[in-house]
């Protein structure tokens, strides 16, 4: 068969449709995200937001006009949330994400197909990325005030270390550079089982273990990071890159959303992880309009986001989330003021992030290049990141993909920063060009 996966929302949402793909085409299915013919397709939905709502409404509208004889299937947060009203929409098939681990079994028995569900597929290199997003970690038993996702999600609970490291050695064999790991609570994995030190013994044991140049970790709560956690970017295979969600930069509006964190325990904990890990990059999520907050509150938020010189925001307007204890709180902040604030805190996030990318001109930086974003006259704009999260582009005739190459960062644009690759032998740059299928394979 012919499937078309899409997805909206977070990595972890990613982790799950490549982890789908990767089962399908084990199977022996051609797997796609083009607007070809295909006879399934699945959405793996987003309801963070009232915005993303609306995304995975107009996507599942656009799936059905593009492919009206497809089976279509729906799965992920809002089909967890809305189930009746997906349903209302002419979805035939809606599964929770409770059930979103068993969706090839449950594709293949509304197709009427032979059930084939290999635990760990093979991983071939078609349609290879340069980064590959691994779940290891689902559900979230914290209780903030303004989240929706736990609702949808359920309590949090880990995937055995032994299964993320052989999933983990077999992306390396299929030539994927980067791994990042990924779960709606990250910091909390291994914690149903009662060890608050999993992770760390996890990420330990994949740079022990596997050949992977690139360890990313994705969000993880400030709370959850242990002194000793920093010891692990003794290895600078992990990525100097940590995003720990802040949501607020003042105190009582922290206190409102049941964030188990202040903002002196943040700027600890940051000036501690930047003392210790050189170019470090600290991104973070920031709400604005969340119930209560006053311009007092904002104008505090604000200043103190600009004093933790973030490397990026994500910034989120607050919107009122059916099921949540914010959505019937007082003082719930107008549109139009949101609306403001969040074009504030843009202009800030535009501001910080320019700051950082900036002070690197002039290094040299390893950078994994991943797309070509155009081609003039035969010579291609590659786009790639460095292991800190600095976007970077360069033109260059050879084949990119998938390699890892000293850079130097040359001026700062608006795409990126421009860099210049530094080949290590006068050969390199011809074999690339004549065998551009070599670093790849390794």
């Amino acid at each position: 068969m012919r499937i078309r996966l899409e997805t909206l929302g977070c990595r972890l949402n990613t982790s799950e449709m490549e982890q789908l793909a990767r089962q399908l085409r084990a199977a022996g299915h051609e797997v796609t995200d083009a607007d070809g013919p295909c006879d399934v397709c699945v959405l793996n939905t987003c309801a963070v937001t009232h915005l993303a709502e609306r995304k995975s409404r107009q996507l599942i509208r656009r799936l059905q006009q593009m492919h009206p004889h497809a089976l279509l299937v729906v799965t992920g947060c809002y089909a967890e949330l809305a189930p009746t009203q997906l349903r209302t929409m002419g979805v035939p098939l809606v599964v929770g994400n409770r059930q979103k681990e068993h969706l090839m079994e449950i594709i293949a028995q509304e197709m009427g197909l032979p059930q084939v569900s290999p635990k760990q597929p093979s991983i071939c290199s078609r349609g290879l990325r340069t980064r590959a997003f691994v779940k290891i970690q689902d559900g979230c038993d914290n209780a903030c005030t303004f989240c929706v996702v736990r609702l949808a999600r359920g309590k949090g609970r880990s995937r055995p270390p032994e299964e993320v490291v052989q999933e983990v050695q077999q992306l390396v064999r299929a030539g994927y550079r980067e791994v990042v790991l990924s779960g709606v609570h990250l910091g909390a994995y291994g914690h149903d089982w009662g060890d608050r030190l999993s992770l760390f013994h996890l990420v330990r044991r994949l740079l022990e273990e596997t050949d992977l140049a690139r360890l990313r970790l994705s969000s993880l709560e400030p709370w959850d990071i242990i002194p000793e956690f920093f010891t692990l970017w003794e290895d600078r295979r992990l990525a100097r890159h940590l995003h720990l969600p802040l949501q607020s930069g003042c105190d009582a509006t922290l206190r409102r959303m049941a964030r188990r964190t202040t903002t002196q325990s943040f700027a600890q904990l940051v000036a501690e992880a930047r003392a210790v890990i050189p170019d470090l990059a600290v991104t973070t999520d920031i709400m604005v309009g969340f119930p209560g907050e006053s311009e007092a509150e904002f104008a505090e938020s604000l200043a103190f986001v600009e004093a933790m010189q973030f490397a990026r925001l994500h910034i989120f307007r607050y919107s009122p989330r059916p099921g949540t204890q914010a959505a019937t709180m007082p003082d719930q902040v107008p549109p139009a003021v949101v609306t403001e604030r969040a074009r504030k805190m843009h202009i800030l996030g535009a501001k910080l992030e320019r700051s950082f990318r900036r002070q690197f001109v002039g290094r040299t930086m390893d950078v994994l290049w991943e797309t070509i974003q155009r081609t003039i006259q035969g010579t291609r704009l590659w786009s790639g990141l460095t292991d800190n999260y600095l976007r970077v582009i360069t033109w260059s005739p050879a084949d990119l993909h998938n390699v890892i190459t000293p850079t130097r960062l040359i001026a700062d644009t608006d795409d990126g920063l421009l860099g210049e690759v530094e080949y290590s032998h006068p050969d390199e740059r011809a074999l690339l060009v004549s065998c551009p299928r070599l670093q790849e394979n390794g």
